[in-house]
């Protein structure tokens, strides 16, 4: 039994929804499935979209080499939440014959088209044009130009991460994690990007800053290209960091112990089920996970029951909106029980 992707999920403790869902030992939050990251993206890319407009205007007035590398940044990262939006969509896919844990995973792989894009429109762009700069520097002016683009640039990219620690921020309580090791560590591609996306941009801006202060001071542009190739070797970083990251739910990664343990704790409960001694949990999309286990029933009953009892199991533990599907299988009698 399989269910779509929801805004709860394996990294986000959760619980029942009604008394008949199996609970994983804590409170499901409330909202349509995606709509917190379907907002963090939405307010990412509107934000993008005017700053990217902002700069490019700025760069080929001022013609400097910093914030020609924002330019390109910028436009990065609309693209980037352009990609995101259809992650989110296309994860929010039910299960279907073919994909009967649904399609959670098309998060990460679209997430990691975006990174990509991060890397080679942002990062490569950047540095290529700031070594391009030190070999034939261009003399910037329009100084007051850059700068005031450069303010509304950083108040814009201000609103984008606030939304986006706000949702990390709201998680990680849940999570009893800390805000970085939750944004490391969430199941949720999209909430991820935009933090370190926005992270990367404000400290950007302020490479840029400096680079156009320090061209202006001196007179030189070689300051200005290097802030230019500075600001591509941060977008480098975070796209490797993303990249990784995305890589590693697409090959599969096993569910925060603590959620292990609830479901753990949570299948012991159970009248039916006696001991459990084997145990995994898949993150298979956003908060979402799928559950493969071998359980010890209670009672001694013939095959035939047996058999209708450990499906009536399965399907209870499907009963949560975080589990995209559960595959159960008896333990043998000299296998060691696991304890929560």
């Amino acid at each position: 039994m399989s269910r779509p992707p929801s805004e709860t999920g394996p990294d986000e403790p959760v619980a029942a929804a009604a008394e008949e869902s199996f609970s994983v030992g804590f409170a499901i939050g409330g909202g349509s499935p995606g709509s917190d990251s379907f907002l963090t993206v939405a307010v990412a890319l509107g934000a993008n979209l005017l700053i990217a407009v902002a700069k490019t205007a700025a760069a080929l007035i001022t013609r400097s080499a910093s914030l020609t590398a924002e330019a390109a940044h910028s436009w990065a990262d609309t693209g980037n939440e352009v990609f995101l939006i259809v992650a989110n969509r296309r994860a929010a896919r039910p299960p279907d014959r073919g994909h009967p844990l649904g399609h959670g995973r098309e998060a990460y792989v679209w997430s990691l088209f975006a990174a990509v894009g991060l890397f080679v429109a942002g990062g490569a762009f950047s540095v290529t044009h700031g070594v391009g700069q030190l070999r034939s520097p261009t003399a910037a002016d329009n100084f007051l130009l850059g700068y005031a683009v450069l303010a509304v640039s950083f108040l814009l990219e201000g609103v984008s991460f606030r939304q986006s620690v706000r949702q990390a921020r709201a998680d990680a309580r849940v999570m009893e994690r800390d805000l970085i090791q939750h944004v490391l560590a969430t199941s949720d591609p999209a909430l991820r990007a935009v933090f370190a996306e926005d992270a990367a941009a404000l400290l950007g801006l302020l490479l840029a800053t400096a680079g156009l202060a320090a061209h202006q001071l001196t007179g030189s542009p070689v300051p200005d290209a290097i802030g230019s190739i500075l600001v591509g070797v941060l977008l480098v970083a975070v796209a490797g960091l993303l990249i990784n990251r995305n890589r590693r739910f697409l090959v599969g990664e096993e569910a925060d112990p603590r959620v292990r343990a609830a479901v753990l704790r949570s299948l012991l409960a159970m009248p039916e089920v006696d001991r459990v001694t084997y145990l995994r949990l898949e993150v298979v999309g956003p908060r979402l996970i799928s559950v493969i286990g071998d359980v010890d029933l209670a009672g001694d009953d013939v095959e035939s029951h047996v058999a209708v009892r450990l499906r009536a199991v399965e399907a209870k533990v499907s009963s949560s909106p975080a589990v995209a599907g559960t595959v159960l299988s008896l333990s043998a009698p000299d296998e060691p029980s696991l304890a929560p």
